[in-house]
């Protein structure tokens, strides 16, 4: 009931014009009606006779004209005035025909189902650009983020880590610049310093929804206008480790992150945990499946740890693609060529779950290797026929972007993700199909 009454409740500015076009098309239909004659003198009994003492010319052509006219002035000021708002409702530039912002609603309202799974800055990269060609978004977030504000409130709060689902949420906003920047505002003075609001909003809406992480979520998305869904890989306070080759267990993402010892696996404490319930519908459901891009240790090898979402990944008849970093990671993959980062992925992967690699070809200026080595960072090595050559399909680009940093273009990869998957969408309904009937013969 509060959905159907909400469009009574004052604020949308839409019900004021819908009201001046009725009242118009009224005014509108009666001076006509007056004009022609027609019932004339009972319409308007009353005020004819005391418009006669005012003018010579028939009163009746008077009043009509005098209605239509008033008509006409209503219906061009309501129609105007509605259309504003319902543009500003859209989120629509204000130099954007209405015709052109509601075609593009309808396109991404229409859009392929993608879930994309991962963390950290690299996902909400390519959220940012994936939104502008479908709304049928489900990020799925890592939830092993231990250092900074996500930390901090992780460990005295007891919430789940809020820093990879804040920025998620934020990638995928339509809301104003200036909201955005608010949740991204972190505080650099007194005992608030070094925490996001975005991240305290997170943590203070789970302890008023009964300490539902879930339901924080959907409110933060709410506020924020989000095109998508962004769930947390599992609602279960877990902590990644790494074991070496050597031997040593290193644990925590945040002491992962600047070891620099090669890694032999991976593993959850506790084991076991359990996916959401949402995030296995997702992968049932969607077009496409895209890993990445990450941190590939501590952003997407988390997620697949979980045993429900590598299951989930394997049945799945979406295409799974998985995006390689652009920059080897101090810490994690120094010195790693695209095939190594497919290796490793694939050794956390059911069998036979991957469909495509997407590289980037691009070449990193000089200019731009030098700040990245002094870190002991260097660019991804091209090896397509390498990753070919182990039975994988790629998909290669010049996928690179110059800011502040080196990363992908949004813009770029996600318009080769959506030519890609709409490529193979008679293949992907073949796969539903086979993938339906099998689960039917499992079941």
């Amino acid at each position: 009931m509060k959905t159907k009454l909400s469009f009574f409740l004052p604020g949308l500015k839409i019900k004021r014009w819908l009201i001046l076009l009725i009242i118009s098309a009224l005014s509108l239909g009666f001076g006509v009606q007056i004009a022609l004659g027609v019932n004339a003198e009972k319409l308007s009994a009353r005020f004819l006779v005391f418009m006669k003492s005012f003018i010579t010319i028939k009163p009746e052509v008077f009043l009509g004209i005098f209605f239509v006219l008033v008509g006409l002035t209503g219906l061009s000021l309501g129609t105007h005035k509605l259309l504003t708002s319902v543009r500003q409702l859209l989120k629509g530039k204000p130099t954007t025909r209405m015709s052109e912002l509601f075609l593009q609603k309808r396109q991404t309202a229409r859009g392929p189902k993608i879930v994309v799974i991962g963390g950290g800055s690299g996902l909400s990269v390519l959220l940012r650009g994936l939104k502008h060609y479908t709304h049928n978004l489900t990020a799925v977030v890592t939830v092993a983020d231990d250092g900074g504000s996500s930390g901090i409130l992780r460990e005295e709060m007891g919430v789940l880590p809020p820093g990879d689902i804040r920025n998620c949420i934020l990638a995928m906003a339509e809301a104003e610049s200036s909201l955005q920047d608010l949740f991204n505002y972190r505080f650099t003075e007194g005992s608030l310093a070094g925490h996001n609001f975005g991240n305290l909003f997170l943590a203070a809406m789970t302890q008023v929804s009964g300490g539902s992480f879930e339901q924080a979520i959907k409110e933060m998305g709410r506020v924020l206008a989000v095109s998508g869904r962004v769930y947390p890989a599992t609602l279960e306070k877990v902590t990644l480790n790494a074991e070496t080759y050597s031997g040593d267990i290193i644990r925590g993402e945040t002491n992962i992150g600047v070891n620099d010892r090669p890694i032999k696996r991976l593993f959850l404490e506790p084991s076991g945990a359990k996916a959401l319930p949402e995030v296995l519908k997702a992968l049932r459901e969607a077009d496409a499946v895209v890993l990445g891009p990450g941190s590939l240790y501590t952003s997407i090898l988390p997620n697949l740890l979980i045993e429900d979402i590598t299951k989930a990944l394997k049945k799945t008849p979406a295409l799974v693609l998985y995006v390689v970093n652009v920059m080897c990671q101090p810490g994690e993959t120094i010195h790693f060529k695209a095939s190594d980062h497919v290796k490793t992925l694939v050794e956390y992967l059911k069998p036979n779950t991957l469909d495509f690699v997407v590289l980037n070809k691009g070449e990193v200026p000089e200019s731009w290797k030098h700040p990245y080595s002094l870190e002991g960072s260097e660019p991804v090595i091209f090896d397509g026929e390498e990753i070919i050559s182990m039975g994988y399909n790629i998909l290669a680009n010049d996928y690179l972007k110059f800011d502040e940093f080196i990363r992908h273009d949004e813009e770029a990869l996600a318009k080769d993700i959506i030519d890609l998957i709409f490529s193979k969408k008679y293949t992907v309904e073949e796969r539903r199909q086979i993938s339906a009937a099998f689960n039917n013969f499992a079941d």
